[in-house]
């Protein structure tokens, strides 16, 4: 069974095992889930383990299946009329358009308070356990995913210089796509030299997602996308595009994920790493036309 599969399956065996207080919560909590999308984050965590040798079990998919928990609530939140405003998501009608706008508040803050226990009940060292906590929360929380919304927020409408723009998605994106390289990391027992190597390789792939996705929301369409596209001009938002045109954007992108794979292939030289299946996941990411809608699947 393929990983998208498999991590999907791990969110609904929690829901599942777990005495239910509300048939509708839980509900609309698996509408988000079933949704599709690209499960991105907990595959790239999944990738890397077996890239430092060690066979997938059901505590590494768990805590693959947290992290798209937290991603999912926090899609669930973007989508609201006080946020970003978006009818679609995945092609779907987003969670407060399918059932309420107080229902989703509450299937987006279940998801991000039930991901910390399903890490909990793995049978993960408790060393690695904790780390692994503290690190998703403070990634998704004030100082990372949350943080860098409000940022997006007050910035829109305003002309912000790349230094703002990239503070903003460092944070919005950029840190629940690094958690997967870290908590990789963790995981295997890596020493620090090569923590700090993840570290930056998650934050140049978390800076080539976002390039991609401000491009795309100009040159693609619902189709395509899965949503709105434009959002990103009607709110009036800074985007790589806006401030340094698609040319320059589409540059950038392939200056990070060309820096990306590098550091990879460094790791491949000093340790056990094979880098191989990363390496073809990061490729996956560029943009092969420029200005047009086509891309590469992800």
């Amino acid at each position: 069974m393929d990983k998208f599969s498999l991590i999907s399956q791990a969110i609904e065996r929690y829901y599942e095992s777990q005495e239910r207080v509300s048939d509708e919560l839980v509900k609309a909590i698996l509408y988000s889930i079933e949704g599709g999308g690209k499960r991105i984050r907990p595959v790239l965590l999944l990738t890397l383990l077996e890239g430092f040798g060690l066979s997938m079990t059901q505590c590494h998919l768990d805590v693959a299946a947290a992290l798209e928990m937290i991603h999912t609530g926090s899609l669930i939140h973007d989508d609201l009329p006080a946020m970003d405003d978006d009818d679609y998501r995945r092609g779907r009608l987003t969670s407060h358009k399918k059932f309420d706008e107080a229902t989703a508040i509450l299937a987006a803050d279940s998801l991000f308070l039930d991901a910390p226990s399903l890490i909990v009940e793995t049978a993960l060292p408790s060393d690695v356990k904790i780390q692994l906590i503290q690190l998703l929360s403070r990634f998704s929380g004030t100082f990372g995913m949350v943080g860098g919304q409000m940022l997006d927020m007050k910035g829109e409408g305003k002309s912000l210089n790349l230094e703002q723009i990239q503070a903003i998605h460092a944070n919005k994106t950029g840190a629940l796509l690094t958690f997967p390289f870290l908590a990789a990391g963790y995981i295997a027992q890596q020493p620090d030299g090569v923590l700090d190597q993840l570290k930056q390789v998650g934050q140049l792939v978390g800076l080539a997602f976002q390039i991609r996705d401000d491009i795309l929301d100009v040159t693609a369409d619902f189709d395509a996308l899965g949503k709105t596209p434009g959002k990103d001009v009607s709110a009036q938002k800074s985007t790589y595009p806006a401030l340094i045109g698609l040319e320059q954007s589409h540059e950038l992108l392939e200056n990070s994920l060309d820096q990306a794979i590098a550091i990879l292939r460094g790791l491949e030289m000093e340790t056990v790493f094979q880098s191989q299946e990363m390496i073809k996941m990061i490729e996956r990411l560029r943009l092969h036309a420029q200005g047009k809608s086509g891309c590469a699947s992800l």
